[in-house]
């Protein structure tokens, strides 16, 4: 595992990530509408190459071996 960045909700994320990872994040935030998220923050690591992304509150991204992104909802 590689520790990748660290970003606020809501603000630009690593360019770097795939179109699909950036659409995922951008859904995922778009569900947060009316949710106080001050203070929340995404944390990207790489697991054998792939993004995984994880916020404050559990939800996670991940890209897996087959190409496709998935997220899953905090408990």
């Amino acid at each position: 595992m590689q520790l990748g960045t660290r970003w606020n909700v809501g603000a630009i994320a690593p360019t770097t990530l795939p179109d699909a990872v950036l659409a995922a994040i951008a859904r995922v935030e778009s569900e947060l509408a009316g949710v106080e998220t001050t203070g929340w923050r995404w944390t990207l690591t790489w697991l054998e190459g792939r993004p995984v992304l994880e916020l404050d509150d559990g939800t996670t991204i991940r890209v897996g071996h087959d190409g496709l992104v998935t997220v899953e909802d905090a408990d």
